[in-house]
C-alpha cells in the first residue's frame, strides 16, 4: 500500500488507536487504553499507511489476553454491522485494517478461529490480505474453506473465494504457490463464473487476468471454455478479464 491515499494514512494514528480503545473498552472494562493509545503515539507520525495498519495490530498484540482466541473473541465483538454495500470498506470500515492485520500475524496457529475471524472480518472490510499466510500454511485446509464462502449468500465471502487467491493481489506478496498448477484456483473461477455481483464479478475478472500474465496458457484456456457460455455475467467476466490483451493488441 506504498500508493496510499495520503488522507487514508492520516486517519491511522492516535485518533484511531483511541476510537479502538473506546470500542474495546465497552467489551472488555479493564482494556489498558491508555498504554495501547501511547504505543500507536510514540512512532506513528514517520510512518506509511501499511508500516501504520501494523503497528496499530502489534499495539493491540502488546494490550489484548496473551490467549488468541480470547483476543480474536474482544475484536470479533467490536465490529459491529455488516457492511450491506459492494463499497465502504475502506472508508466506514477503514478501523478494521489493524484488525485484519492482527490475524493475519498472530492467529497462524489457529486455522479454525482465524478462518471464522476472517469470515467476520471480510463481510465489513476484507479478509483478503489476511487470507494469505493461511493459504500458503495450510492449502488444502484453506482451498477447502475458500470454496465454501464461493457458494455463500454473503457477496462479501464470494469476493473473498476469489479476491484472496489472486496471483498478483495489489499491496500483497506474490501467490505463487498454484501458479504452475492452478486448478484448485480454477475451481474456485468456475463456480464463480456467473456471478451477479459486480464487486464480485470484477474480482474473477482480475483474478483471470493475473493468471493471463503469469500463467497465459492455462488461463486462455480457462477462458476459451467459458466463451460457450451463454451467461452473460460470464461473457461479461471475460471482457473485463482480457481488455488489458485488447489494449495492448491496438497499440
Amino acid at each position: 500500500m506504498e500508493k496510499e491515499n495520503i488522507k487514508l494514512t492520516e486517519h491511522f494514528g492516535a485518533s484511531l488507536a483511541q476510537l479502538l480503545s473506546d470500542k474495546i473498552c465497552q467489551v472488555k472494562k479493564d482494556f489498558p487504553a491508555n498504554k495501547f493509545i501511547e504505543i500507536v503515539q510514540q512512532s506513528y507520525l514517520q510512518k506509511t499507511l501499511t508500516q501504520r495498519v501494523e503497528l496499530i495490530a502489534d499495539a493491540l498484540h502488546v494490550c489484548l489476553p496473551n490467549d488468541y482466541k480470547k483476543a480474536v473473541k474482544i475484536l470479533i465483538n467490536i465490529m459491529g454491522d455488516e457492511n450491506p454495500k459492494e463499497t465502504g470498506m475502506f472508508s466506514d470500515f477503514y478501523w478494521l485494517m489493524p484488525v485484519g492485520k492482527f490475524i493475519e500475524k498472530y492467529g497462524l496457529e489457529h486455522f479454525e478461529t482465524s478462518m471464522k475471524a476472517i469470515e467476520e472480518h471480510t463481510k465489513r472490510n476484507t479478509g483478503e490480505y489476511a487470507i494469505r499466510p493461511y493459504i500458503r500454511k495450510y492449502p488444502e485446509e484453506t482451498i477447502r474453506q475458500m470454496k465454501i464462502w464461493a457458494k455463500s449468500e454473503n457477496f462479501h465471502l464470494r469476493r473473498l473465494a476469489s479476491e484472496g487467491l489472486r496471483p498478483k493481489l495489489p499491496w500483497a506478496s506474490k501467490l505463487e504457490l498454484f501458479i504452475d498448477k492452478p486448478k484448485p484456483v480454477f475451481e474456485i473461477l468456475n463456480i464463480l463464473k456467473t456471478e451477479h455481483i459486480k464487486f464480485v464479478m470484477k474480482s474473477v475478472a482480475n483474478n483471470l487476468a493475473d493468471y493471463i500474465k503469469v500463467n497465459p496458457e492455462a488461463a486462455l484456456a480457462l477462458i476459451k471454455d467459458w466463451r460457450n457460455s451463454k451467461n452473460k455475467n460470464t461473457q461479461w467476466i471475460i471482457k473485463h478479464a482480457t481488455r488489458k490483451l485488447k489494449q495492448d493488441a491496438c497499440r
